[in-house]
């Protein structure tokens, strides 16, 4: 069995290195959410204020990987606290969300930030929501990371190594 969860965290290509680094995961693939066009360009997204976040759309064998396993791996990786900013990026595209197309993923993720909120001084600012829409981005952003090893990654090497590891 295959499914599904939708995990903005910034610029999409760390994140989408990252989760697919995961035992469990089967596919990953990065693209624009929850916004207010359809089909966008990644100029569109980051000029013309279509209201999409850059997300990867995550395949993953719940038998072997539990959708509060992937959400807890998730949050190691980003800022939960930040509004429209991980690493050096800023933006509405680079904001923090989970976006699910399960209704029974719903109240995993709602507990997954309920346990988070308990860990942090500050406001938690990871949107979850529904799934309302996810395009593909453009092939080039397609495993960037893997085709161009030197590219920007706002998730530091050592948190790419430990994304293997099961806690």
């Amino acid at each position: 069995m295959v499914a599904k969860i939708y995990l903005a965290g910034g610029c999409f290509w760390g994140v989408e290195k990252y989760v697919g680094l995961i035992p469990g995961v089967t596919a990953a693939r990065v693209g624009y959410a929850n916004g207010a066009t359809e089909n966008p360009t990644y100029q569109q997204v980051c000029h013309e204020g279509t209201g999409h976040a850059e997300t990867v759309e995550v395949e993953y064998d719940p038998d072997i990987l539990p959708l509060s396993l992937l959400l807890d791996k998730y949050f190691l990786v980003i800022d939960p606290t930040s509004l429209n900013r991980q690493g050096h990026d800023t933006g509405a595209q680079y904001r923090t969300g989970i976006y699910w197309t399960n209704p029974d993923d719903r109240q995993v993720v709602e507990e997954a930030l309920r346990g988070l909120r308990g860990k942090r001084d500050k406001p938690i600012v990871v949107e979850a929501e529904p799934l309302r829409g996810f395009y593909p981005a453009e092939e080039y952003h397609q495993q960037y990371l893997r085709k161009n090893p030197g590219g920007y990654c706002h998730i530091g090497p050592d948190m790419l190594a430990c994304a293997g590891k099961r806690d």
